[in-house]
Parts: structure tokens; sequence; C-alpha cells
């Protein structure tokens, strides 16, 4: 009885959108802070949302070719610093596993190992599949990656444990970002560089010996998405100054990493700063 009287006299919220204001006002009473505030609307964000809404496209999914050689292997590991590689046989369409970055390890030591044994299994799920029941099913089947498929059948993209947890706690680090913390710049294994895209045009103009124009503009980021009007997807790439700047990962409307290269000056001359 007295619940329903309370109910009657302070009703809760009958929609999300009363919900989300509830949490607004709470924050502003100091009831919760405003991380715990944003991890909730985050929580109920998600409820609606799918695998096709938050996966990486299959355009711009780094793959690894079941018959390419270690060294090409080791290479592609390195540059995108990914821990896990769906695998194809033949065709980017034709997925067959997933292999662990840290397997590569067992061929370096024992050559005449078969890639295919290192696989493991690749798991596949719909576009419409809520990130809901994905994450249920990426906990309990201690699974972190999943190959999202169409309608048809065919490749769609790729979503990972840590795309669906940043819906809700926000964009999570890990050791390649203490890195950046640095000075932003962090130099591969194969000679070229990794720039956060938070790093200023200044910094960059020091590290490369370059002049690119600070304008407007602070950030290399904000400077390479006004050079191509919109902020740049994954994979593309544009020439400035004799750089060419890769799009190695972005994140919230934003590029974090730009994998950044020297142009040899006759590519250069021939191709003048286009976008690839």
């Amino acid at each position: 009885m007295l619940e329903r009287l309370f109910e009657f006299v302070m009703p809760g919220p009958d929609t999300k959108a009363e919900l989300i204001r509830t949490l607004a006002d709470a924050e502003n009473r100091e009831l919760i802070g405003p991380e715990s505030r944003a991890m909730l609307e985050g929580v109920l964000r998600m409820a609606d949302m799918t695998a096709g809404d938050v996966m990486v496209p299959a355009t711009r999914m780094d793959l690894l070719d079941i018959e390419a050689d270690y060294d090409e292997l080791l290479n592609t590991v390195i540059e995108t610093a990914h821990s896990r590689f769906p695998v194809y046989d033949g065709g980017r369409d034709n997925i067959i596993g997933v292999l662990m970055a840290k397997d590569l390890l067992k061929l370096q030591r024992a050559p005449e190992l078969n890639l295919r044994t290192l696989l493991r299994p690749a798991v596949f799920v719909p576009e419409s599949k809520s990130l809901n029941d994905l994450l249920r099913d990426f906990r309990s089947n201690r699974n972190h990656l999943a190959i999202v498929i169409d309608e048809f059948g065919n490749t769609a993209g790729l979503i990972t444990i840590e795309d669906v947890l940043e819906e809700i706690v926000g964009e999570i680090e890990d050791e390649f970002d203490e890195d950046e913390r640095e000075n932003g710049i962090v130099t591969l294994a194969d000679g070229n560089q990794r720039v956060a895209g938070d790093v200023g045009i200044d910094a960059v103009n020091t590290a490369f010996g370059v002049d690119l124009p600070e304008t407007d503009f602070e950030t290399i980021g904000g400077l390479i998405a006004h050079e191509l009007g919109r902020v740049p997807r994954r994979g593309e790439a544009l020439e400035l100054a004799g750089l060419r700047f890769t799009v190695m990962l972005t994140r919230g409307g934003a590029v974090r990493w730009f994998r950044v290269s020297r142009v040899p000056p006759a590519e250069s001359a021939a191709d003048g700063g286009d976008v690839d």
C-alpha cells in the first residue's frame, strides 16, 4: 500500500527520455557522479543498438591472407597493432578463422607449422543482433571478436567486445594509448610513425622537419579533416608536405591514430597529394 501510494504521489519515469532526464536531475542534485550518469545513459542507448550500428565495415577490416608468408603477416600485425585478425582464404569474403597475434610466435619457433592449425573458429553474427545479446554471448563464450554478416550471408564487418563496452564506459585505453600520452608520436618497427590525431601541428612540423600550415587548426586531425572536408575513414590516406597520413583508427567521430610515412619525391610529384 505504501509503495503504491508513493508511486501515485511521485510517479517514476514512463519513457526512456524521462529516465535520462531523471538521471540528469540526479547528477545535478549530486546523487550520482557524471561518470555514473554517462555509463547509465550508455546502457540505455545500447539497448536500442545492433551489431550493424557499431561494427567496423568490411572495407576497412584488417585481414590476413592464409597464403601470406610470415614476414608479411608480422608486418600487418605490427602496423595495425591488433591482437586478433580474421583470416581469409582466396577472397576477403571467405573468412576461415581468427588468428591471435601472439600465436605468430609459434610460427617463428616452428616454421614447419601450418598456419591453419593455429586458427581459432570465427564467430558470425547478423547485423541485426542487439548489443545486449552480443555482449552476453561474448562473456559466456569468452570470445572477443565476431564477424558481422548481412542478410545475404556476406561479410558486412567485424565487432569486438571492446566496441560494445565502449558504448557504455566510453573509450577504453590500451598500452598504445600510454605511449601516446607522452608526445603522441610513436616510431613503428618498420621505421614509420604512428601519430595521434590530437597532436599539435607544430609538433608534427618539428618531428618530421616539414612546414604544415597551422591556420585555424591546432591539431593534425583537424587539419586533415579540413583538407578532406570531412572526418576521414579508416584506411583513407592524404598526402601533405611530402608525408602520407593513413588513418589507422577512428573513434567518436575523430581520428585517433595516423600512420605517417614519407612519400618518395617522384611519387609525390606524380600524385599531387591526392586522397588514396
